[in-house]
């Protein structure tokens, strides 16, 4: 390769570094064709909440399950959205559901938000109804004993409602919520009410009974109505909640985690100065031990970090102090790339081959061993990115993206610096290389 080629892709890595260093900073120049965005920082680094909720799958066929998980999953991200919570992660892990919320100024708040959704059922009476009954009226009577539901669960529940509307009684003028199911909960509601015409159906919600009218008749076009002495404001409170998304299954919350933004803060401000520090210790030892290819190193090195930092801007990645990390084992991967490229350089040159020779051969001879252990390593880091939690995604995605842009640091970048001491006065003197 000649030199002038060598040189015009200096001036590339130069030019593409600089463009990264202003997206990443764009108030340092201002330049007019670069977008201006924040770095995307996770729930431990600007604060926020994160909530475990498990899922009542009692009532649920085990080969329904998964739907039911998902369809909770979808109606929680509709929650959260309608109260503008940005970027939410919502995950499904087994029979449990995990909420994050990042940048949640008041954390109690958005959690009663999120806990007014309501889980809509219908259920029917059971055939041992009345005797359940006589059974209640001694408890109650007595003071011994537990009081048993008289209704037993039925499919038709709140993920079969297409729609909620405040409506009123025609004879009382009472507020009620009308309810509009689609087309599959029509179809169960129709089979509900034709076998339990004479009876009652309780209509629950979060588990507690509103109403429980006596069916005159089969019911089709999936139209049904809730009354329970409502106010308007609670009508309209209720339809409003049910149509952000009636849950398809009860849920509680067993884990709530609040991280507020005066921590997230320090923890941000103590990992880039940690980072930093392991920066520049990196740089101090390769100068003392490697001299002028040291120097070489420490410059790729800051390109390397300034074109990842752009990358995770660009995706944008989720920042989180697993994914800090992540990247800072990923600047410790690069440099030793650099490592075994220039010991194997000082292996042949102190052999008796000359500089040019020294380079290839000190490259050949690296690259393999370069390549297998990168490669294991994002072996390792596609499956904690697949099988890990959210906290562990971000290590591995940090770690994976740096350790593909430090190959192309340590073979690219690192390679054409030296390159251009190639048949150079400084190429022979040994003090700089050995």
């Amino acid at each position: 390769m000649s030199k002038r080629r060598t040189y015009l892709i200096i001036v590339f890595i130069f030019l593409l570094a600089f463009l990264a260093g202003n997206f990443i900073f764009p108030a340092f120049l201002k330049l007019p064709y670069l977008p201006e965005r924040d770095f995307k920082l996770g729930l431990d680094l600007q604060g926020g909440i994160h909530l475990l909720y498990q899922a009542d799958l009692s009532g649920i066929e085990e080969k329904d399950k998964s739907g039911a998980m998902a369809g909770l999953r979808d109606v929680m991200e509709r929650r959260v959205d309608l109260f503008g919570v940005r970027e939410p992660i919502v995950q499904i892990q087994g029979e449990r559901l995990i909420i994050e919320l990042a940048g949640i100024i008041d954390p109690a708040e958005a959690i009663r938000q999120i806990g007014q959704t309501p889980f809509l059922e219908f259920k029917e009476q059971r055939e041992n109804y009345q005797e359940i009954l006589e059974k209640n009226r001694e408890v109650i009577e007595t003071g011994e004993g537990q009081i048993e539901d008289p209704f037993q669960s039925t499919p038709l529940t709140g993920k079969y409602l297409k729609r909620a509307e405040l409506g009123f009684d025609q004879t009382t003028y009472q507020a009620l919520v009308q309810l509009l199911f689609d087309d599959e909960g029509a179809k169960i509601f129709e089979e509900l009410t034709t076998r339990n015409v004479g009876k009652q159906l309780a209509i629950y919600i979060d588990q507690i009974l509103i109403s429980a009218p006596v069916v005159q008749e089969k019911i089709s076009g999936g139209k049904a109505q809730i009354s329970g002495q409502f106010t308007v404001e609670e009508a309209k409170e209720l339809a409003r909640n049910l149509n952000a998304g009636a849950l398809p299954v009860p849920i509680t919350l067993i884990s709530q985690q609040s991280v507020g933004p005066t921590l997230g803060k320090i923890s941000l401000e103590q990992s880039l100065k940690a980072g930093f520090l392991g920066f520049l210790a990196i740089i101090i030892f390769m100068i003392l031990f490697y001299r002028l290819p040291g120097i070489l190193a420490g410059l790729a090195l800051a390109i390397y970090v300034v074109l990842v930092l752009s990358v995770f801007k660009l995706i944008p990645v989720t920042l989180t102090l697993a994914g800090i990390g992540g990247f800072i084992l990923s600047i410790g991967m690069a440099i030793d790339a650099n490592v075994l490229i220039f010991s194997r350089m000082r292996e042949e040159l102190r052999s008796g081959k000359n500089f040019a020779q020294s380079l290839e051969e000190g490259f050949n001879r690296a690259w393999p061993a370069i390549r297998d252990g990168n490669l294991t390593t994002l072996i390792v880091a596609f499956i904690l990115f697949g099988f890990g939690t959210s906290f562990i995604k971000g290590f591995a995605t940090t770690l994976s993206l740096g350790i593909l842009i430090s190959m192309f640091s340590a073979i690219f970048i690192t390679r054409n610096f030296l390159k251009c001491f190639v048949a150079t006065k400084l190429a022979k003197i040994k003090l700089l290389w050995l």
